[in-house]
């Protein structure tokens, strides 16, 4: 690993010079050294709402700020966070049928994927870095993104300092919506899946959700590979399926 702020100031797509960071941020990026630190400071975050229906689109400064994160916000500020580390700030995207896409941290460690994420449900938050790539990787979010209407239908991994150039995605006091449409713009390569399972699964959440009102399913293939959840997603609300 690279110590932090090995990155120039100034040049095309390179991360910022420490140099750039206020005292505060330099503190909070020191003592997140490693992805599990970054998934745990998030964890503890609440999950951005977006209140009074006024969306967001935050920087890693924004996130700090003001105290919360949507997965979208979550990514960036792990991007910037690892990007002081070492770690280049890729991003995974997933499209939706219902358009309710999804975006998460993406690294490797030993030749393996991981993912740092933020959602509003359980099974889209992080993974271990376990994965031989990153369709296997992006694999393991279809079964948790069925509800009433998700269905993962293509991915995409994106190098935010290669395909935002000299855009302040990383510190800007402003909303960075041009990271939103550059993804939602970006070719997604295709992910299949059995529409028989898609409509089981499908059923299934439809019956757990009849039994437990709001609460959300846990319980799912490869669970064992997922990072640890926030806090409102609590041990004793880990149900199987019905």
């Amino acid at each position: 690993m690279l110590p932090p702020g090995a990155g120039a100031a100034g040049l095309p797509g390179r991360a910022p010079a420490w140099s750039a960071f206020n005292p505060r941020e330099r503190r909070l990026i020191a003592g997140l050294r490693t992805p599990a630190r970054v998934q745990r400071y998030l964890n503890a975050l609440p999950y951005n709402q977006e209140p009074g229906g006024r969306a967001t689109q935050r920087s890693f400064r924004g996130v700090l700020r003001h105290g919360c994160a949507h997965c979208l916000e979550a990514a960036l500020f792990a991007a910037v966070v690892l990007e002081q580390h070492g770690y280049p700030p890729l991003v995974l995207s997933f499209e939706s049928i219902d358009r309710l896409d999804h975006v998460i941290y993406v690294y490797r460690r030993d030749g393996r994927w991981g993912s740092i994420a933020r959602s509003r449900d359980p099974g889209l938050h992080g993974r271990k870095p376990v994965f031989p790539s990153a369709r296997s990787l992006a694999l393991s979010y279809c079964d948790p993104y069925v509800d009433f209407t998700g269905r993962v239908v293509g991915y995409a991994v994106v190098d935010l300092a290669l395909a935002m150039g000299r855009y302040d995605w990383r510190l800007a006091a402003t909303n960075v919506w041009k990271v939103e449409r550059m993804l939602l713009d970006r070719a997604h390569a295709p992910m299949a899946s059995s529409d028989a399972r898609i409509g089981r699964l499908r059923e299934r959440y439809r019956r757990f959700r009849m039994r437990y009102g709001a609460i959300k399913p846990q319980q799912y293939r490869g669970r064992e590979h997922w990072t640890g959840l926030p806090a409102e997603f609590t041990p004793g609300r880990n149900r199987g399926w019905v």
